[in-house]
């Protein structure tokens, strides 16, 4: 095989991995809600970690995600982006306020609830001592955000209807049995 063959197959990869990434793009977007969904239930209802005041905004612009990303692909809405991207954007501020707030960057506001905003229930020591729940909310809302603005940019071939589907089922149910068996262990 000669230097242009390859370059050629390289090439050729790149694209079909892109290609790849801008059909997927909803499904990941849709996996990223499921899991910061029900990842925040497991937090609540096992954990018993009682949610602040910023974490229910985060729960309020996080939840419907799951549901407009599911219909949205059963649907075959290609602007499914329109609906979910603002409620991502939303819940990237209200995140990044929350976590600046935990890691006690900017002095902790005062919060209605039972539990200060400024509590942190995740406690790791060493590297990766910066992973906190606003955090992992914000990773969430900065996955579904960045999946809808490449739907939003880029031209995506129709989606085989059945197949897509069958995956956004898969990733909702899968992920829902995965938390409830492991709320189940503990």
């Amino acid at each position: 095989m000669d230097r242009a063959q390859s370059m050629t197959i390289t090439t050729a990869t790149k694209f079909s991995l892109l290609d790849w990434l801008s059909l997927s793009c909803r499904h990941i977007a849709l996996l990223a809600a499921m899991i910061a969904t029900a990842g925040s239930l497991f937090f609540s209802e096992v954990l018993r970690w009682i949610p602040c005041e910023l974490c229910w905004y985060q729960r309020i612009l996080m939840y419907p995600l799951v549901l407009i990303l599911f219909v949205g692909i059963w649907r075959d809405d290609r602007k499914v982006y329109l609906y979910a991207l603002p409620l991502a954007l939303a819940g990237i501020a209200v995140s990044l306020y929350h976590y600046l707030m935990v890691m006690l960057i900017i002095p902790p506001a005062p919060c209605a609830g039972v539990v200060p905003c400024a509590f942190d229930y995740i406690n790791i020591p060493g590297a990766l001592s910066f992973v906190k729940i606003p955090f992992l909310a914000l990773v969430a809302f900065s996955i579904i955000s960045v999946m809808m603005a490449n739907l939003a940019l880029t031209e995506t071939p129709p989606a085989c209807g059945r197949t897509a589907r069958i995956m956004a089922t898969v990733i909702v149910i899968g992920t829902a049995a995965l938390f409830i068996g492991l709320g189940m262990m503990i």
